[in-house]
């Protein structure tokens, strides 16, 4: 005989039956239910806690997990369970928490996996970095790929600063060739980025329609690949067609927020001041709640910096003070640049000594930016037409003012003002500050060309000689510059000056004979005439003839007079002007024939001619009425036929 079963187990059983069904149909919302049904039983069910935990984060109902787990007392039992839904509910810190309070050492797979995607929300790259060589070193299974190619992207990440080490990484996928691709454009090699991502676009389609995706789905995928092509293309220069990649990923409408929020936001950045209403609608998509979790820090800082410079671009006064000062409050990182837009719009509402005042309270807190500061006040001194102050904060720059920068700059506004002695002073304390220092910043030698030119012009030898010193110094090979020190040297120190001539190349080793004959014998000096003559006729002389090595003397003619020449009289003062300009000119008449002249085509009537004298025009012209005038369409260029024979032209000059 079988045993009674309990009413109460069987319920159980069939109940976990059901959850089983449904969970290997994906069919986790009736699981769920049928789990209710167990706890309705057994409240502590472990085993049904767990499952309908699990049930709820495949349905992406983490929060509601969450509390469940945090009601029933599980936190410690189910630690990958909390620390996931903290982690999708974007509370890093908290997942990151749950896990190295756990204590468990070591951690599992998933775990230690989970708290390394958790690093990498967190923005700590190199601790990221180094958990995952670790999982790729100590584990082995179908997932090699995706982890390597996480690394991939941290390696990106770390691209960022040129001051770290990256480690090489595979290019066997399309993502590792994205990846790859983004760790070149963060390193401002973008050529070669963009090089691998039309790699990584073309492996992308034909891996997707291999596995059999749909175009929509082929699309979605791409448009990632496609967007950071165009950022690439966009920091080229190459902006139109970057553009038209923006916008025909945006008219995809992508379900990914962090695609929508970048492609956004860059073509904010190629609108600029134009298209502002469009400007205005793809920043706050970017600015978008559903982003936010999406983007790094970095990226919306940029997003947000880049709205606080269209409200700039749209004159909104109000508006740049408060997005201005939220900035700060987000991104204290980006106080200098908030600083400098809320200068701006003050600049542009004429309130320049308010803005004065803000920098130079700024360059005062803080010393670091202190000489960019100096700057922007110059810039604002300079817009209100005040030179002679901006004179005074160039000189107050220290030993900065000695930069070749500075003084171009102080020599233009000195010579802007008239006075040219200042610059000339300016210009000589530099090459005495430059000498004395023996300091070395980059390619001085325009500035040195520049100082000796002024002071030759200037008259100052002595000191374009010790310009053009230093000039030589860096350039020893320029005989341009040796032949300007001779002349410099020429005028105060005439033995100096014997001396360093001796170094210029002798006048035999700059033209050779051939050279010399070659340019006789050019013919770009004379007219085509005589060109041709001088190649067609060409005299020798005869030896015979030694009278022939003779020139022969010029015979000078005199002038042929008119034979009614009268030395006594004047000429006449008017010879030279046409005869209807002179005094005495007669305009002849036209005589009874000019009457009766035909005007028109041979062969038409007297009448008729009436209607093609323009002289009769006038009258014409009041008594016609006004009728409506079709003009003829011009042929083209290639339509167009001359109107009559080609006449042949005759013979002689033209």
């Amino acid at each position: 005989m079988s045993k009674d079963t309990n009413p109460k187990e069987a319920l159980i059983k069939a109940a976990y039956a059901d959850v089983h069904k449904f969970g290997q149909n994906q069919e986790f919302d009736k699981a769920v239910k049928a789990v209710n049904r167990i706890l309705g039983v057994a409240p502590d069910d472990q085993t049904a806690l767990h499952c309908k935990v699990v049930c709820l984060m495949q349905l992406s109902k983490f929060d509601e997990a969450h509390k469940f787990i945090e009601k029933n007392r599980l936190s410690t039992v189910l630690i990958f369970e909390k620390s996931y839904c903290e982690y999708r509910l974007n509370k890093q810190l908290q997942a990151l928490k749950t896990i190295d309070d756990a204590g468990l050492q070591p951690l599992p797979p998933k775990l230690k996996e989970l708290r390394t995607q958790i690093l990498y929300r967190l923005e700590r790259y190199e601790d990221c970095l180094e958990a995952y060589k670790d999982i790729i070193k100590n584990t082995s299974d179908e997932y090699e790929d995706e982890r390597r190619t996480n690394l991939s992207a941290v390696a990106a990440n770390l691209a960022l600063d040129k001051e770290k080490e990256v480690p090489d990484v595979p290019e066997d996928t399309y993502e590792q060739y994205f990846n790859s691709a983004c760790i070149q454009s963060n390193r401002q090699k973008f050529v070669e980025a963009e090089r691998k991502l039309r790699t990584s676009e073309k492996l992308c389609r034909e891996f997707l329609e291999e596995e059999g995706a749909s175009e929509e789905e082929i699309l979605e995928e791409l448009d990632v690949i496609r967007v950071q092509l165009a950022y690439c293309l966009q920091q080229q220069g190459k902006v139109k067609e970057a553009s038209v990649i923006y916008a025909e990923c945006l008219r995809h409408k992508p379900k990914d927020a962090a695609l929508v929020a970048v492609a956004s936001n860059n073509a904010v950045v190629i609108n600029k001041d134009q298209n502002v209403f469009d400007s205005k609608k793809k920043i706050r998509a970017a600015m978008a709640e559903a982003c936010e979790p999406k983007l790094t820090s970095r990226q919306k800082q940029i997003i947000a910096l880049n709205n606080c410079l269209l409200a700039l671009y749209t004159n909104a006064s109000d508006q740049v003070q408060q997005l201005t000062q939220k900035l700060v409050t987000s991104y204290p990182q980006v106080e200098f640049e908030a600083l400098l837009i809320r200068c701006s719009q003050l600049a542009k509402d004429k309130k320049h000594k308010d803005a004065i005042e803000q920098l130079q309270k700024f360059a005062v807190a803080h010393k670091t930016h202190a000489f960019v500061s100096k700057f922007a006040i110059i810039q604002l001194q300079l817009l209100q037409g005040n030179r002679k102050d901006a004179i005074e904060t160039l000189l107050s720059l220290g030993e900065a003012k000695y930069k070749p920068g500075v003084v171009s700059a102080l020599v233009s506004l000195y010579l802007g003002t008239d006075n040219k002695p200042a610059a000339s002073d300016v210009l000589k304390s530099a090459v005495e500050w430059y000498k004395q220092n023996n300091v070395s910043s980059g390619d001085l030698s325009d500035m040195w060309r520049q100082a000796a030119e002024f002071h030759l012009r200037g008259g100052a030898s002595e000191t374009a000689a010790s310009s053009l010193e230093e000039l030589l110094k860096l350039k020893p090979n320029d005989m341009k510059v040796l032949a300007q020190l001779v002349i410099a040297y020429a005028q105060f120190n005439p033995k100096r000056a014997l001396e360093i001539s001796r170094r210029l190349p002798k006048l035999e080793t700059l033209t050779t004979a051939s050279e010399i004959d070659a340019l006789e014998a050019a013919n770009w000096v004379m007219s085509t005439k005589a060109a041709k003559k001088s190649a067609n006729a060409k005299i020798e002389p005869s030896p015979s003839t030694p009278a022939a090595e003779k020139k022969s003397a010029n015979r000078k003619r005199k002038g042929k007079l008119p034979k009614n020449y009268n030395a006594e009289v004047g000429p006449d003062p008017e010879r030279w002007l046409p005869k209807y300009e002179r005094t005495g000119f007669r305009k002849k008449r036209g005589g009874a024939r000019g009457k009766d002249v035909i005007k028109g085509s041979q062969g038409m009537a007297t009448g008729a001619a009436d209607q093609y004298d323009m002289s009769n025009r006038a009258n014409l012209s009041k008594n016609s009425p006004a009728t409506p005038v079709y003009q003829e369409p011009t042929p083209g260029p290639r339509q167009q036929h001359r109107k009559g024979g080609h006449k042949k032209k005759k013979g002689g000059r033209f």
